[in-house]
């Protein structure tokens, strides 16, 4: 059982969040659940998500129903047709704005934190997280994200591909201006 509190900012160029986030990521074989009130994702973590989910990982994400910030939030939804389209499921919490930052991977590794999915945490702000593994912990996490599961409402690839062109394009566009946010 292993418990390690970390922490990241732009004066460390070695990058410990997002570098386990996506050790994480290509190490998990069965599933990989997280949630996250911002998904604004660079190439290395996108290709990464992919990567899994190409692999046959059951990957999961969790992203607000309701936004605090509507420009963010239509930067996310940015990011969906790409993930959809390989597999990833996401889903939006229902109930509301959720902020929790929380990833949980085979039963085995979980992060709880403040580290969003998005270049400012991953990049610019000075973030903490919390890496356990191999405790009982881990699975009352995934308890917990499979309860918020629950109450979620799936987007699905057909939905996506149903969104206007404007819509697209506009997302497009967001996507460019994506690491300004």
């Amino acid at each position: 059982e292993l418990v390690m509190p970390f922490c990241d900012g732009p004066m460390n160029a070695r990058s410990p969040a997002a570098n386990t986030y996506m050790t994480i990521f290509a190490n998990a074989k069965d599933y990989l659940y997280l949630t996250t009130p911002y998904l604004i994702l660079d190439t290395d973590l996108t290709n990464c998500i992919l990567l899994a989910a190409r692999s046959g990982v059951d990957v999961r994400i969790i992203t607000p129903g309701i936004p605090d910030k509507k420009l963010v939030y239509a930067t996310t939804r940015a990011f969906y047709g790409d993930l959809l389209a390989e597999g990833v499921r996401i889903y939006e919490y229902a109930p509301g704005f959720i902020h929790g930052k929380v990833l949980v991977s085979d039963d085995q590794v979980a992060i709880v934190g403040s580290i969003n999915m998005d270049y400012r945490s991953l990049i610019w702000n000075y973030e903490c997280g919390t890496w356990v593994s191999g405790s009982p912990t881990v699975l009352d996490i995934k308890a917990d994200l499979l309860d918020c599961i629950e109450v979620s409402r799936e987007v699905c690839y057909a939905d996506w591909e149903k969104t206007a062109l404007v819509k697209k394009v506009g997302q497009a566009v967001l996507r460019i201006m994506a690491p300004l946010m």
